[in-house]
């Protein structure tokens, strides 16, 4: 899909500020309502806008732990590696999950309300999973940078 200066404005400020009026985006994009809204809803409609969520503190709910976990599975046919992806994906504790190239299969982010919690998720969950070969895993320390927002306006 081609994006115009607009379009990108658009998500932009909706990166920003997904719960703001058509009227206060139509203003700061420099629209009128109508074709703003059209303009979003195309966007929505074409799947650049996934969805709509709030970003919530992880350490504020008491997950302050984030693990990242490579695991290296002991065959990459397709039908372990869904089988994989299906396990990881039913657990809440996984925020992430990427396929990946190098020396592990996938790279997991995991969070946790403290080590007795990840442990008891690797040792009750992760490591039942069928088909697991390695799992190593590293603790942040602290996050030094988040963003959820795309850099869509300097393209």
């Amino acid at each position: 899909m081609k994006l115009d200066q607009i379009d990108r404005h658009i998500l932009a400020e909706l990166q920003d500020d997904g719960r703001m009026t058509i009227n206060d985006l139509a203003d700061k994009v420099g629209l009128s309502p109508t074709p703003c809204l059209r303009r979003v809803k195309r966007l929505q409609h074409d799947g650049v806008i996934k969805s709509y969520a709030a970003h919530v503190d992880q350490e504020a709910i008491g997950l302050p732990v984030s693990v990242f976990v490579n695991v290296t599975l002991m065959r990459q046919v397709e039908s372990e590696l869904q089988a994989f992806e299906a396990a990881v994906a039913a657990c809440p504790e996984v925020m992430e999950c990427y396929l990946m190239t190098g020396t592990s299969d996938y790279l997991l982010r995991i969070v946790a309300a403290d080590l007795f919690a990840y442990e008891r998720f690797l040792k009750s969950i992760l490591t039942q999973i069928p088909g697991i070969a390695n799992i190593q895993s590293s603790f942040a320390l602290r996050q030094v940078v988040h963003r959820s927002a795309l850099p869509v306006s300097g393209m």
